[in-house]
């Protein structure tokens, strides 16, 4: 990984949490309303938050073995390798149509997905190509499906937005703004309907939030006590408006208290910190069927989509977060806590390199659908 990222501070201060649903309060960095970004970014302030989320990693660290802490870093380091190569793929004009990337996210699907167990669900919107590979489709499958070939997840007809596998439990890549929420409640109903103990994670941007479904799920998975997780990806921004100009109240974690369901604020670029709340979440859930709604605050490095520039952002915006980048301060843990040292973390990047680059000649190499297929899988 390119040692680009030094560190700096979250985007907000410390302030009173939502609570958990029993009128328990939530971790300490729920920020409770909206706050202005300064216009300086002050470094020494942002090492001293990385230092803090460090030593946090390390305690958590301690309770997981070495294979699975590794299989959790080689996840991140893969997903931000093949969503860099996609980016490189699709100005050569290999990928076509919309292509939303997930560079900055990785901590909020590797922490979340991770912590599920066989026969758990997991949907989520457009942003779609790292969850679906922790979920197991392949990178090959995924890429392919990017280039619209015939051997892609969904036999090329999905494209960026909708890779989908009921074998792995994984129900898409949706493309409409929260059109997946009602769909992954509807999965959670299912879940508790059969008499499983199983959960479902529903993964959505906070641009949702503003949308009815939102309110009308929470509400119905509380009123009926459905095993799922709310996962609110908040990267700030709604395509290119600012969550600040879009939502009279930042902490979404809190409109949890509105269905007296279980809320918590999660720090995004953690990916411990996100493990641990999803795992609270889903113990919940499978005790007695109640959900939860979990803000997980990170930033997309990228522009909304492809086509986006991202003019609407600065750069010492953008380099604010990057300077607190999910996967070096991983990296920084697990080193400190003597897990790995730097020649495991060179051996993770090729590892992941060479499995980036098969992708990338399995979908060079692969056909095109054949037109025989133009009015199959078509319902109306």
């Amino acid at each position: 990984m390119p040692k680009t990222a030094t560190r700096q501070k979250t985007e907000t201060k410390p302030t009173k949490a939502a609570t958990n649903g029993n009128n328990k309060p939530a971790p300490k960095d729920a920020p409770e309303n909206q706050t202005d970004e300064p216009d300086v970014y002050d470094v020494k302030e942002a090492q001293a938050e990385f230092n803090k989320r460090r030593k946090s990693q390390i305690a958590s660290i301690k309770k997981l073995d070495k294979e699975f802490l590794g299989e959790m870093l080689y996840q991140m380091i893969l997903g931000r390798l093949f969503e860099r190569k996609c980016a490189e793929v699709y100005r050569m004009g290999k990928i076509g149509g919309f292509c939303h990337l997930y560079i900055g996210q990785e901590a909020i699907a590797v922490g979340s997905m991770m912590a599920l167990k066989e026969g758990d669900y997991a949907i989520t919107s457009y942003r779609d190509h790292v969850q679906a590979m922790i979920a197991g489709i392949t990178p090959e499958a995924v890429l392919a499906e990017l280039y619209g070939k015939a051997t892609g997840n969904v036999g090329g007809k999905g494209g960026s937005m909708h890779m989908f596998s009921k074998e792995k439990g994984f129900f898409g890549g949706h493309g409409i703004v929260g059109g997946q929420i009602g769909v992954g409640t509807g999965m959670a109903y299912a879940q508790k309907y059969k008499g499983t103990d199983n959960v479902t994670l529903c993964f959505f941007g906070e641009a949702a939030v503003n949308q009815g479904i939102f309110h009308e799920s929470l509400n119905m998975a509380q009123l009926w006590k459905l095993p799922c997780i709310y996962i609110c990806e908040n990267n700030q921004y709604g395509m290119g408006t600012s969550q600040k100009r879009a939502m009279s109240i930042s902490n979404i974690a809190k409109k949890a208290e509105g269905y007296a369901m279980a809320g918590e604020f999660v720090d995004g670029m953690d990916v411990m910190a996100v493990r641990e709340a999803t795992l609270r979440a889903i113990e919940r859930a499978r005790k007695d069927g109640s959900p939860t709604l979990l803000e997980v605050r990170a930033y997309r490095y990228m522009g909304h989509s492809m086509s986006d520039p991202g003019k609407y952002r600065t750069t010492e915006e953008i380099k604010k977060y990057q300077e607190r980048d999910p996967i070096i301060l991983f990296q920084d843990s697990l080193k400190e806590a003597k897990v790995f040292t730097d020649k495991d973390f060179e051996d993770f990047v090729a590892k992941a390199t060479e499995q980036v680059d098969a992708a990338v000649k399995f979908a060079d190499e692969s056909p095109f659908p054949d037109e025989s297929e133009l009015f199959t899988d078509v319902f109306a």
